[in-house]
């Protein structure tokens, strides 16, 4: 809707991943390097953890925009089934051909393909999104997998994508030598204040190729108070500043849109704590203006 009033070629602030904005912080960049390095010396298995709206799945499309012709891959995002059920979607996703059967049978199509695979000097990487939600069982059939090996390598690096308590799950007693076989764990926080206003300037540019300013200095500051640096709160809260800033035709977004922008929220983040808007947030907004 308001593109044009402001000269958008594309939504800068999109909740959906997209590869074309990741935004090279010094925490997704290493997480990013991290699961590249991880798949090219094929370490078996890594964990990428990071609260909600951290950017997990965006670095994951990065990845995936970045690999070669070599590497073959599967995406799986639907965790809430079963161990046999995961294994159908990771051969449908990796376009291999098998006839419905046991599990011990669709283990033995997936072995198949995967020395085929290194025959051909090719990788198989399966990423598995959300996977805090996989139960202690599936997670040990998952294990499972990381039998299928040769006496130098892996045959296939699977990466987990999750939220803090994955971590905490991985560590029950059950998966313990799941835990042992993990290669590389990686927390990815929140941007910092300074990474947070960088972001937002660099989804502006990306989206319209242009130098003009949209936010004032103190609006940038109230956005990175209210969402803590979790780029989806940010991209949240600036989609509808400049929704709001369309209907009421402002070239620039100021503190006072942003502040109005907040309040029209059922909660905000601030210094990490989430707020109900009403007094409490008008007094702490006051706070925060106060000290820019």
């Amino acid at each position: 809707m308001y593109f044009k009033f402001y000269d958008f070629k594309e939504a800068p602030f999109n909740m959906t991943p997209n590869s074309r904005f990741f935004f090279e912080s010094a925490k997704h960049t290493e997480a990013l390097s991290t699961l590249i390095y991880a798949i090219e010396e094929r370490k078996g298995f890594v964990v990428i953890t990071g609260d909600i709206g951290s950017g997990k799945t965006t670095v994951c499309r990065t990845l995936l925009n970045k690999l070669t012709s070599t590497t073959q891959t599967a995406l799986i995002t639907n965790t809430h089934m079963s161990g046999k059920d995961l294994l159908c979607c990771i051969l449908e996703d990796l376009e291999v051909e098998y006839m419905p059967g046991s599990k011990s049978k669709l283990l033995s199509r997936l072995n198949h393909y995967l020395i085929e695979q290194l025959r051909l000097d090719n990788n198989v990487v399966v990423i598995i999104d959300e996977a805090q939600n996989l139960t202690p069982a599936v997670l040990e059939e998952v294990r499972m997998l990381s039998n299928l090996e040769t006496e130098n390598e892996k045959l296939i690096q699977i990466i987990f994508l999750g939220q803090p308590e994955l971590k905490k799950k991985l560590s029950m007693p059950r998966l313990e030598q799941l835990c042992q076989r993990i290669a590389v764990f990686y927390h990815l926080s929140p941007l910092t204040e300074e990474e947070s206003k960088q972001y937002i300037l660099y989804r502006l540019k990306v989206a319209s190729e242009s130098k003009r300013q949209y936010f004032t200095y103190e609006a940038l500051n109230l956005i990175y108070q209210f969402s803590n640096g979790v780029p989806r709160l940010i991209n949240s809260i600036c989609d509808s500043a400049l929704l709001n800033g369309f209907i009421y035709e402002k070239d620039v977004i100021d503190a006072e849109l942003t502040r109005e922008v907040v309040n029209e929220s059922p909660t905000v983040q601030i210094s990490g704590q989430s707020v109900k808007k009403g007094v409490e947030l008008d007094d702490e907004l006051k706070r925060i203006v106060g000290e820019q």
